[in-house]
């Protein structure tokens, strides 16, 4: 029993006790009130008639008369005479009024008065002894009258006095019920502060409370802290600031294997030619301000691009991974002219050579760089004829979805509502090979005609999210998730696009359908990209507040560095982060890979989140990340091995 509960049990022990107490003693003083008042009523009744007896010199026919008369006029059970020697001379009885008050309270509280008895005289000749005794029904009616209204006021008494502890054990409860919430926020990864009362000693209570949660969001942020700088020696170039040859080459297989991008990117390689020449003639800090003028050039498009990737292949080598449809000519003619206009400040012979491809994502990351690296070569041959600043395009023919904005509109709504879509599962597994959830990512047929053509999410969502229709299609894939969880029981994650957050009608409709599988629903995960907790905070708050009460669990999915520079990370009511195969390609064979790794999971285990890695392709890997202590990990290695 908890101790606002024993606290207002006590005080309801007290009240009622004091209640019973009270009208159990002035019942009973007002029963010996009324007994004693009906034992002096006989005695001087008694005592008045044994004088007007003795008056009538002893005639028995007045005495008699007398009797009957005292007895008509007053409320007697009997008067009696009784004669010298204590023979019964003459009686006048009446049976006992029943009165007002109950039985089982006459029974109760009995009130039994002596009778009076008064000595009749006829000179000096004693006659007799008169006897009577009054009815106790009045006394008792009264009695019962008293007792009730005592009862009542004490009622409301009692109630007033429950009222004022219940309001006081409320106002005390108020801040034990924060500081336990609190607690609990801690437990769950919040860092709330809580306002202190006036009661002295819940005061320093949360007064401490506070203190501690204090510190340790001062130590989250400190572990923030050092993951970005782990993550800027780890992960950057220390001279230019971009991501090394490897960060990148893993940000671009994470890039490749996503549902979430155009169906067609671009990738630019930037070389400075002759670097070796140049540091010869110009000297290693100039080459070094050259390298930052080309790296500045580049972080132009990041910085303004959402999914844009610049890294440092090598010496001058430099590398932009454009996750957008033809835009890769255009940006390598911009580049050009940038650098064209900038570089020939340091001297003559500063030039560079761009190469710019375009091709379907599904194309290996091999074939990727195979091809950039060609038209470079290309643009860096043609450069000894044409000068510096050539710039070489390869671009494969699009993949047939040249159609209006319209057309897509159309295919999208009836792949839809006709419920044409269906989802791949993807395992996630714990160390033991323990299926955790299985990613379903969502597929759709656009095209009635051809019931074979389900298209992944990276043909059709970049143009529901122009068309604004990724709200419908989440809905959708979320739909299919409950029907085949209510199916077997087994738990599914459905992505849900950031843009479906910014929809105001996304939200009530999602409450609605899970309000329709309620069990299934319980066994629902939804995933939402890093840049949903960065660019829409306050929607995921409220997305969390809405759905927890259901059962749904909410996770980041991609999640990397910028996991650090989230606002507030510890309030966004997350169950669970799956770190990018960006963060863990290749965390074997580098140990600050791996420190960084092990960092991250750390930080968000302060938050009581679950941690899982996507993307694992390498059982080296794998066991890695498992002696870094994942929860659980997905991806084509996992799905082929079963996770073992």
């Amino acid at each position: 029993m908890s101790l606002m509960r024993q606290i207002a049990w006590l005080v309801l022990g007290v009240v009622l006790a004091a209640l019973v107490g009270a009208v159990g003693l002035s019942t009973l003083s007002l029963r010996q009130l009324m007994q004693t008042q009906l034992e002096l009523k006989n005695a001087d009744n008694a005592q008045s008639l044994g004088l007007a007896l003795s008056q009538q010199g002893g005639d028995a026919e007045l005495i008699k008369l007398l009797i009957s008369a005292q007895f008509d006029t007053g409320s007697y059970e009997f008067v009696r005479w009784r004669s010298a020697k204590g023979e019964m001379l003459f009686e006048r009885a009446g049976a006992a009024r029943p009165g007002q008050s109950p039985t089982w309270f006459r029974n109760l509280v009995p009130i039994e008065a002596p009778v009076g008895v008064a000595q009749l005289s006829s000179g000096w000749n004693a006659i007799g002894a008169v006897e009577l005794k009054s009815q106790s029904s009045y006394a008792h009616d009264a009695l019962w009258l008293a007792s009730r209204r005592l009862l009542a006021w004490l009622l409301v008494v009692g109630i007033a006095a429950a009222v004022l502890a219940w309001a006081g054990l409320r106002r005390i409860r108020r801040p034990l019920d924060a500081a336990v919430a609190q607690a609990e926020g801690v437990l769950a990864g919040s860092y709330g502060q809580v306002a202190e009362p006036r009661v002295p000693e819940l005061q320093r209570l949360t007064r401490a409370m506070n203190a501690m949660v204090q510190r340790v969001r001062d130590l989250f942020e400190a572990q923030a802290g050092q993951l970005l700088v782990l993550r800027e020696q780890v992960h950057h170039d220390p001279l230019t600031g971009v991501s090394t040859r490897k960060h990148f080459l893993a940000e671009l297989d994470a890039s490749l294997q996503r549902d979430d991008g155009p169906a067609v990117a671009g990738l630019v390689l930037v070389r400075l030619r002759d670097l070796g020449d140049l540091n010869g003639r110009l000297g290693r800090g100039a080459v070094d301000d050259v390298l930052l003028t080309v790296v500045t050039a580049l972080q132009a498009y990041p910085e303004s691009v959402p999914g844009c990737r610049v890294g440092r292949l090598n010496g001058g080598d430099f590398a932009l991974w454009l996750p957008a449809e033809g835009v890769a000519a255009e940006t390598a003619h911009a580049l050009s002219d940038a650098l064209r206009a900038s570089l020939p400040a340091f001297g003559p012979g500063v030039q560079v050579a761009l190469g710019a491809i375009e091709l379907p994502r599904e194309r290996p990351s091999t074939v990727w760089l195979g091809e950039a690296d060609a038209a470079l070569a290309r643009a860096e041959h043609l450069s000894e004829s044409r000068g510096g600043f050539v710039v070489e395009i390869v671009a494969e023919p699009s993949v047939g979805r040249e159609q209006g904005e319209g057309l897509w509109r159309q295919q999208l709504q009836e792949a839809v509502t006709q419920e044409r879509g269906r989802l791949v599962e993807f395992p996630v597994r714990d160390r033991s090979g323990r299926v955790l959830h299985l990613e379903c990512p969502l597929q759709l047929q656009l095209d009635a005609g051809d019931l074979q053509s389900f298209l992944p999410a990276a043909s059709w969502l970049p143009f529901a999210a122009r068309a604004r229709m990724t709200a419908a299609v989440d809905l959708f894939a979320v739909g299919l998730a409950l029907k085949a969880i209510a199916a077997d029981g087994q738990a599914r994650c459905i992505n849900v696009a950031p843009a479906s957050l910014a929809d105001a009608s996304f939200l009530p409709q999602l409450r609605e359908l899970l309000s329709q599988w309620p069990q299934a629903a319980r066994a629902l995960l939804l995933d939402l990209s890093e840049a949903a907790a960065t660019e829409h905070f306050e929607r995921l708050l409220e997305l969390g507040l809405q759905l927890r009460p259901l059962g749904v669990k909410l996770g980041l999915e991609h999640a990397g560095a910028g996991l650090a520079q989230v606002e507030r990370l510890y309030q966004a009511g997350l169950d669970y982060v799956k770190l990018d195969a960006s963060v863990l390609l290749g965390v074997a064979g580098e140990a600050g890979r791996a420190a960084f790794v092990r960092g991250m999971v750390i930080m968000l285990r302060s938050l009581a989140l679950k941690v899982y890695g996507e993307g694992v392709v390498d059982e080296m890997d794998a066991q890695a990340l498992w002696d870094c202590e994942l929860d659980g990990l997905t991806g084509p290695w996992v799905t082929a091995s079963r996770g073992r």
